[in-house]
């Protein structure tokens, strides 16, 4: 009996566009749950139309509302014309009769209408994604920013877009300040590029956004692993008087202490750069710098001092911010070569 052949293996396709470089096509599907990426795609051909030709006509259909047949119309020709562009842009909320109608499309859409697709999440309308992930027609995907290195390389991007450039410090002050809104983050960011020329510095950040840095979890941080007790406890305060409640500086402390740990942990070895660290290139950077002043021991000390607070923050305490701030005494203890005592 002659041998078995080997089963044949898929081919994946190839990974679609991403955002700003996706191209007007017959059918444009952008899925993902990020909404300012996905904005940005749909932006981005949107313009795309109008440039080549300043009649077209843009439509929007609701996809929770749509009834049978409603596309035929809106993809025939118009009576002057004019190019046609039909924007979805809740299609995880569309009706049985939408997906019915999407289906048959897709598989022979009108050479001259542009439809746009916008999907944000969820698994309703599964067989038209997989037919449009199966199709000739781009689809964008925009993944939730969540990690630092995300958002610093979304920041980084922006900037040498526009054809400027901006110091990795000031990319580290920004997502520091204003990371956990990246609508406010990439705002920031065209507001210092109109209001800057030339290099984006770390003082240009500092002169802008001073305020939003000093009353950061991470700045708090920063200067509890260097030591700084005044510093450190002065920026608590801060922190504290204008909102920012314990659990987040405590969470600000701990991925500071951890990036110290990664580091050390991986010393000399040949290969460990940024990208196996799981941090960015700026973050990896001042991680090497702030460890100087810091011996296994020291960490350690600081390590169980602030897993003690996160326990106090999330509850186990009465007084969450004695406990942070306790915390942050204890770092800037062990950083200068003493013991944390307990209270």
């Amino acid at each position: 009996m002659p041998p078995a052949r080997p089963a044949a293996s898929k081919r994946s396709r190839p990974a679609g566009p991403s955002w700003d470089q996706v191209a007007l096509a017959p059918v444009v599907l952008v899925r993902g749950g990020e909404d300012l990426l996905g904005e940005r795609a749909v932006d981005r051909l949107l313009a795309q139309a109008r440039a080549k030709d300043p009649t077209t006509e843009v439509v929007r259909l609701d996809a929770a509302t749509y009834e049978p047949h409603m596309l035929d119309t809106l993809v025939s020709p118009s009576l002057f014309g004019e190019p046609k562009l039909v924007h979805v842009p809740n299609l995880e909320q569309m009706t049985d009769a939408l997906l019915t109608d999407l289906l048959a499309y897709v598989a022979a859409p009108a050479s001259d209408v542009v439809v746009i697709l916008r999907h944000s999440s969820g698994q309703r309308g599964k067989r038209l994604l997989d037919a449009l992930a199966a199709s000739p027609y781009p689809v964008v995907t925009c993944e939730p920013i969540k990690k630092d290195g995300d958002k610093a390389a979304l920041v980084n991007a922006d900037v040498r877009r526009a054809g400027r450039r901006i110091e990795a410090e000031a990319i580290g002050a920004l997502v520091d300040a204003l990371g956990s809104d990246l609508r406010e983050l990439t705002s920031a960011v065209a507001q210092l590029m109109a209001d800057t020329e030339g290099t984006i510095t770390v003082s240009h950040v500092r002169t802008y956004y001073a305020g939003r840095i000093e009353a950061t979890g991470f700045s708090v941080a920063d200067a509890a692993i260097s030591g700084d007790v005044a510093k450190a406890v002065t920026l608590l305060r801060h922190a504290l008087a204008t909102g920012v409640v314990p659990v987040l500086i405590v969470s600000a402390l701990a991925t500071k202490l951890r990036q110290l740990a990664r580091v050390a942990a991986a010393g000399g070895r040949p290969g460990m750069g940024p990208k196996e660290l799981g941090m960015s290139p700026w973050q990896a950077k001042r991680a090497r710098a702030e460890l100087a002043g810091w011996s296994d021991d020291a960490l350690a000390t600081a390590i169980i001092a602030v897993a003690r607070a996160d326990a106090e923050a999330k509850g186990a305490s009465r007084d969450p911010e004695h406990a942070v701030e306790r915390a942050v005494l204890a770092i800037c203890s062990a950083r200068r070569g003493r013991l944390a005592t307990r209270r």
